[in-house]
């Protein structure tokens, strides 16, 4: 019994003399998960310091296991871990290349800038940073093209974090100008129709001579925008590329945007934040199924049930981003789009796999949509959204009849 009291003892005591040193680099760890834009807050700490004391911490396995079920708390944070996981407590194969994260799927997603100074803070060097890319990637000119049109011309899935950040500015510069529309609200103008009462009461102020005649003519507003953005699975490699835009349109139109996979949700407030890491920071954690399964059809119903009425009036146009690729019935879509297409002033699909080469509209999706858009447009690179950039500013009267 005394014996089995000492074992316990000395056990607790070994717990306490490692605190010291544990505790510090736990919280520091901590501290790079929520760089790397997870959930890593006190409460999360307090957990993963309980969970410890019930393991053997000297086992590797347990201890990466332990912390994990703690942080993680989505499946899309995974391979995020495990990169901080490695990094932090067993630093990779300094014979790795740059960029490189031997046994991941991807990098841990920090901006150069932290990542520098985790590298520092580290004691890692250039070729053992996994974030840190080669300032000379993109060659200042290239067959007549600069660095900034090659950018505009990459597909957006090829693109490294520095590429990421140079669009982002672009994006963000884009001259983006929405075609106006005639109200039914009427402003005082030089010319245009006369203002019979305007006249008249200036005339009765007059002593009931007519001696100046006043126009008016409609107000012109710019058409709001209705996005509705597939971030499903196989979308993942362009969502992040696509809330950007959706944020830099947010910045200067009156936008409405949403997201689906499996089911709808509204992100229009979400894009409101003027930070734009805050805002997508905002937008991962409001939506709790990226990169999941698609069903356009039930997506759309619930947008045409809920907030079709409340969006698509005046003139909306509404841009769809889908590759395309449904497991949900195609005769719903046809329907769901039908219904949305009599709404909408204009219905536009932008397609990131159009770029490709060689490819060609056959999924069961997008073979049902196409019939039902007034416009297919790629949005795998810069140059396709300026594209669409430019539609939107000559969009005019309707060119179909309902």
């Amino acid at each position: 019994m005394c014996a089995s009291r000492c074992r316990r003892s000395s056990r607790r005591r070994g717990v306490a003399d490692q605190a010291p040193d544990l505790l510090p680099r736990l919280g520091a760890f901590a501290r790079l998960l929520h760089d790397a834009g997870m959930e890593a807050g006190p409460r999360r700490l307090t957990d993963a310091t309980r969970a410890l004391v019930h393991i053997d911490i000297v086992q590797q396995t347990d201890f990466r296991n332990a912390l994990r079920a703690v942080f993680v708390s989505r499946k899309e944070d995974i391979a995020t871990f495990e990169a901080a996981f490695d990094i932090f407590w067993a630093p990779p194969d300094p014979r790795a290349s740059a960029g490189v994260m031997p046994g991941r799927s991807r990098a841990l997603p920090l901006s150069p800038e932290r990542a520098q100074a985790w590298a520092s803070a580290l004691g890692l060097n250039s070729s053992q940073m996994n974030r840190e890319q080669d300032p000379t990637a993109v060659p200042a000119s290239s067959s007549g093209y600069s660095a900034e049109e090659l950018l505009r011309h990459k597909d957006f899935d090829q693109m490294t974090w520095q590429e990421t950040e140079q669009v982002r500015r672009l994006l963000e510069q884009a001259p983006w100008r929405v075609a106006q529309r005639k109200t039914r609200r009427l402003r005082p103008a030089r010319g245009g129709r006369i203002d019979l009462r305007r006249s008249a009461r200036h005339a009765i102020r007059s002593s009931g001579e007519l001696m100046r005649l006043f126009h008016r003519k409609p107000r012109v507003r710019r058409r709001p925008l209705v996005l509705i953005c597939d971030v499903s699975g196989s979308m993942e490699r362009y969502s992040r590329l696509l809330m950007i835009f959706a944020h830099a349109i947010a910045r200067r139109e009156d936008l409405e945007a949403f997201v689906f996979s499996t089911r709808l949700t509204r992100i229009t407030r979400l894009l409101r934040y003027r930070d734009l890491d805050r805002a997508l920071e905002s937008v991962s954690k409001g939506v709790h199924d990226f990169s999941g399964g698609t069903r356009i059809g039930d997506a759309l119903a619930d947008f045409n049930r809920r907030w079709a009425r409340r969006v698509l009036g005046h003139g909306a146009v509404v841009i769809i981003v889908s590759d395309g690729w449904d497991r949900g019935d195609p005769a719903q879509l046809t329907a769901e789009l039908i219904h949305l297409r009599r709404s909408a002033h204009r219905l536009i699909w932008l397609n990131p796999l159009l770029g490709s080469d060689g490819y060609q509209p056959l999924t069961r999706g997008m073979a049902a949509a196409l019939p039902l858009c007034d416009d297919f447009l790629a949005a795998h690179n810069v140059a396709a959204l300026d594209d669409l950039g430019r539609l939107l500013a000559s969009l005019d009267s309707r060119k179909r009849t309902r």
